[in-house]
């Protein structure tokens, strides 16, 4: 952390323990959501092509936290999180037409991965 630590940041950072509360509340909402969504997956009851953003979703979520402090790649990160926000997105309009609240609870993450994108953005353009 004392890497991330040095790094510049804009003054609307928040501070990581606030970080970490919202993570705690996140982490339950794409766990019932996509956990729904692949076991309906599995079962065949909604398409695979369902499964393909919630997997790159997933798959660049946590990938993001061992680009980010483990290689500290400030842009590799930055590109991750753009994956991981778009991917939100392409997951909330395929899961729409299976489960309206299903795409809806994701609404919380993508708001959260959009401001943390915006911090991302900002933080890898101060430390260019």
């Amino acid at each position: 952390m004392n890497w991330y630590n040095s790094l510049s940041k804009p003054s609307w950072t928040p501070p990581g323990s606030v970080i970490g509360i919202i993570w705690t509340v996140i982490y339950p909402i794409i766990f019932a959501t996509y956990g729904w969504v692949l076991y309906k997956v599995f079962r065949g009851e909604i398409p695979w092509a369902v499964a393909v953003p919630v997997i790159i979703n997933l798959a660049s979520n946590f990938a993001f936290t061992p680009i980010q402090f483990g290689l500290q790649n400030l842009p590799l990160a930055t590109a991750d999180i753009l994956v991981v926000l778009v991917t939100i997105v392409w997951s909330m309009i395929v899961i729409w037409p299976h489960s309206r609240v299903a795409a809806l609870a994701l609404t919380p993450y993508l708001a959260w991965v959009a401001t943390a994108t915006t911090l991302q953005l900002s933080i890898t353009w101060m430390n260019r």
